[in-house]
């Protein structure tokens, strides 16, 4: 169980860490667990005060097609359900808008009006503890193609054949950006940051082995359409 602190001590503990540029971060209050029956259907639904995207869990993370591609329902009883999408009371204080990368307890949250922010549960990887800070998101793509870096390769020598040199690896449920991505620059240098999406539903909340910032497929689509580019972005 994590520990609740007061808004200020949050806020207090994330301009220190910003300003350090190290990925650490204070602690965030605990939501209710989502009950669910015998066939995985929730019994508290999401809170539906933002926008019409928020009806069930069920129908939030079923199965879809988008853009050729069938994503797979997400069995969400078997996951921790404070990674859900859900509305919260905003934790961060940023400017409605602003999208908050939380490294240590894995959230990201959207800001909202009203004191409010969409939150998301995500996977972290290596990469995704390797910077943190203030970006923009430089631009979005949809289905993206993935090119490993350099020191990836050299690592995995089989991942060559996905080197940016010979053209990465198509779009797809097995590409590990997953349906959409988002990238982060600073001062239009490209951080090598990434928002995206997985189809490994059960690394969200996880720290696993590589990549940056995963989210599940339906939770990126749904960040995607969102925000547009030059949105303001802050890992801590």
């Amino acid at each position: 169980m994590q520990n609740t602190i007061s808004r200020r001590r949050f806020l207090a503990a994330m301009t220190a860490t910003a300003a350090a540029g190290l990925a650490g971060c204070a602690q965030i209050p605990d939501m209710p667990v989502i009950q669910v029956d015998d066939n995985g259907n929730p019994l508290m639904q999401p809170q539906a005060d933002v926008d019409p995207a928020f009806a069930s869990y069920a129908d939030m993370y079923s199965a879809r097609e988008d853009d050729g591609h069938q994503l797979p329902a997400i069995p969400i009883e078997k996951m921790d359900k404070s990674y859900l999408r859900q509305v919260v009371q905003d934790p961060t204080g940023e400017r409605p808008g602003t999208i908050v990368v939380d490294t240590n307890d894995k959230f990201l949250y959207l800001v909202r009006e009203n004191g409010q922010a969409i939150r998301y549960g995500v996977g972290i990887g290596k990469q995704g503890f390797s910077w943190s800070g203030r970006a923009a998101v430089q631009w979005k793509r949809h289905w993206p193609t993935w090119t490993p870096p350099d020191d990836m390769i050299a690592r995995q020598p089989e991942l060559v054949k996905y080197s940016a040199r010979n053209g990465g690896m198509e779009p797809g449920l097995k590409n590990p950006l997953g349906a959409r991505a988002l990238y982060l620059f600073q001062n239009g240098v490209d951080t090598l940051y990434r928002l995206h999406g997985s189809p490994e539903w059960w690394s969200i909340g996880k720290a696993v082995s590589s990549g940056c910032v995963r989210l599940i497929n339906q939770d990126v689509i749904d960040l995607y359409d969102r925000v547009p580019n030059k949105t303001q972005v802050l890992v801590i």
